[in-house]
């Protein structure tokens, strides 16, 4: 039986499917069913079930880009806004696990604690500095007033949240800080370890001195190091990827553009009677200094203004890439004083950046149809592969790119992505790989283990060689002679210090050293670097009973300190690993 005459068959149960079909679809578009599927998510992000408004990740970002401005007077670049916006997501989600913490241990501001707060006997320090009279004092009629001011009602709803949030903050700062008390004897520990010193004199031996030729590394060795200490070989999520680039450097017309508007100001500069401010409303590249300058002084590329008649400008001049002209003002002997009118040439940001823009639009867009590799040729763009690791935003070949390392963490393998603008170019990556993280096979990293045993071999070579010549030549200075070593001396060691003068950083030499009486010897140490033999010519214990109640305050300060911000980004990290966390930036913002 043919197919049409199979479907003439069923021509009633299709009818019927049909209109059962379109019945659905008449009521689910009567619910506005297909609206809330397109729709997406409203929310930027939800936390636990709390979500994160877009409105309030805009605030975030223009409060970081803001400060930013104002403390550089610099253009923001794409790279560093991709920064922000990346530390405005986490600054939200770690106060929404905060906030989430803070009810589930439950702590609350009550409405008394909130009055006290405001017209108590120790108000709030906000509320202190806005209604402080002459004296320092509360002024309690003014505080009153405001308070009782129906137009004040709206910036009070704010003053208070934001007065208890602060204090809801505070008890939590206090229940974290409550578990994390310094001890007398930590303060005590403290004291000793930075107020102690010592003078010592010491032969090193150095591990470097012991050759391969005189290590043998076997298999069995590597698999046991390997094994042994697998945090040594742990790796984060990484990715590979290959990407093309178009440079954002400024073409010919765009330095040809620049020097024209350096030449427009040229009749506009030569009748400025206030060089300052004309260079600062022109937005010179180059500040105004008026100081007089001595023709001897005067910079090899400034020399044309040496030439020029008092009020005279010069023609344009090219200093490396960027077109000057200067303007002398006036000349006191062998000194000139003049102005230098300069503009940097970048790209137009329509004709140069919106065109590589489109360029590398079209050939995303063509390239996830006809082929990377393909659509790569065509346009002859060079493919360049680089691997980058999830929480470093430095990627070798490409730099610092917070950006492409967000784009690569939602990225599916083989996916192209949209153009990514860094500061100086324009990418588009396709992801090649991605390697979850995890202890890296041995097979990968067999050249770190086998480095790793050997220096480990090394160190007992030359423990065992230092303890031998120690046992026939007990002084230092006798086993100097016979080491053929020179004997060197390093004073005012601290104890709480890390370094030794000439042998570098060695903590546990530094450790040992202290437990050596004024004049002892001490037997081998293994440092860091090297084998040591030590003499303690002068070892200066810090007496506790010495202290200070101002010592002893400032020591707590910073050892509680101390702990806190170790203990809060431990505290916060646990919060996010059981946390439900939901990123739509992906979908929202781009």
């Amino acid at each position: 039986m043919g197919v049409m005459e199979k479907m003439r068959n069923s021509t009633a149960s299709i009818l019927w499917i049909l209109i059962f079909s379109f019945g659905i679809l008449w009521v689910l578009a009567d619910v506005d069913f297909f609206s809330g599927i397109t729709q997406g998510p409203t929310n930027l992000g939800v936390v636990n079930g709390e979500p994160i408004t877009l409105e309030e990740y805009n605030n975030r970002v223009s409060f970081y880009t803001d400060q930013f401005s104002q403390q550089t007077n610099q253009p923001m670049t794409p790279e560093m806004r991709a920064l922000y916006e990346n530390q405005a997501w986490e600054d939200l989600v770690a106060a929404r696990l905060i906030q989430q913490k803070m009810n589930d241990i439950g702590i609350a501001v009550t409405d008394n604690e909130l009055i006290e707060m405001i017209t108590g006997d120790n108000p709030d320090p906000f509320i202190r500095q806005q209604f402080a009279d002459s004296d320092g004092n509360i002024d309690r009629i003014a505080l009153r007033a405001a308070i009782d001011a129906p137009e004040n009602s709206q910036a009070w709803i704010m003053i208070e949240q934001q007065l208890r949030d602060n204090r809801r903050q505070q008890k939590m700062t206090n229940f974290i800080s409550s578990g994390l008390r310094v001890s007398n004897a930590d303060i005590r520990n403290e004291f000793k370890r930075e107020n102690s010193f010592a003078d010592i004199r010491f032969l090193r031996f150095p591990y470097s001195e012991i050759t391969d030729d005189e290590i043998t590394v076997t298999e069995d060795d590597l698999r046991t190091y390997y094994r042994n200490n697998p945090a040594q070989f742990e790796r984060s999520e990484t990715y590979r990827f290959r990407f093309v680039s178009w440079d954002k450097a400024p073409t010919s017309a765009d330095t040809t553009n620049t020097i024209n508007d350096v030449e427009a100001l040229r009749e506009a500069f030569q009748m400025a009677e206030n060089d300052s401010l004309f260079l600062l409303r022109n937005q010179s590249n180059t500040t105004y200094r008026g100081a007089y300058v001595s023709v001897d002084e005067i910079r090899d590329e400034y020399r044309p203004v040496i030439d020029l008649e008092v009020g005279e400008v010069s023609d344009v001049v090219m200093i490396n890439g960027d077109p000057h002209m200067f303007k002398k003002i006036d000349q006191r002997g062998d000194e000139i004083r003049f102005a230098v009118l300069s503009y940097q040439v970048v790209a137009d940001p329509i004709s140069t950046i919106d065109r590589l823009a489109e360029q590398a639009e079209e050939f995303g867009f063509y390239a996830a149809s006809d082929g990377f590799e393909r659509e790569a040729d065509m346009r002859d763009l060079e493919i360049r592969e680089a691997t980058a690791t999830k929480g470093n935003p430095f990627i070798p070949g490409l730099g610092q790119s917070q950006a492409i390392l967000d784009e690569l963490e939602t990225l599916r393998r083989n996916r192209i992505s949209e153009p990514i603008e860094l500061n100086d170019q324009f990418v588009v990556i396709q992801l090649l790989e991605r390697t979850e993280a995890g202890t890296r096979p041995l097979d990968e990293v067999r050249g770190q283990v086998e480095n790793f045993v050997k220096t480990e071999k090394r160190k007992e070579i030359m423990y065992d060689r230092v303890r031998e010549l120690l046992a026939s030549n007990g002084n230092l200075e006798a086993l100097a002679e016979r080491a053929e070593k020179e004997i060197q001396s390093a004073e005012g060691i601290r104890m709480s210090g890390s370094n030794i003068p000439g042998a570098g950083r060695e903590i546990k030499v530094i450790g040992s050293i202290f437990s050596l009486e004024t004049g002892q010897q001490s037997g081998p140490i293994q440092g860091e670097s090297a084998v040591f033999i030590v003499v303690a010519d002068d070892i200066s214990l810090a007496d506790v009973d010495n202290i200070t109640s101002t010592q002893r305050q400032e020591i707590r300060n910073r050892l509680e300190q101390q702990k806190f911000m170790a203990f809060n980004q431990v505290f916060l990290d646990r919060l996010k690993e059981g946390a439900n966390i939901r990123d739509n930036r992906r979908q929202l913002i781009r």
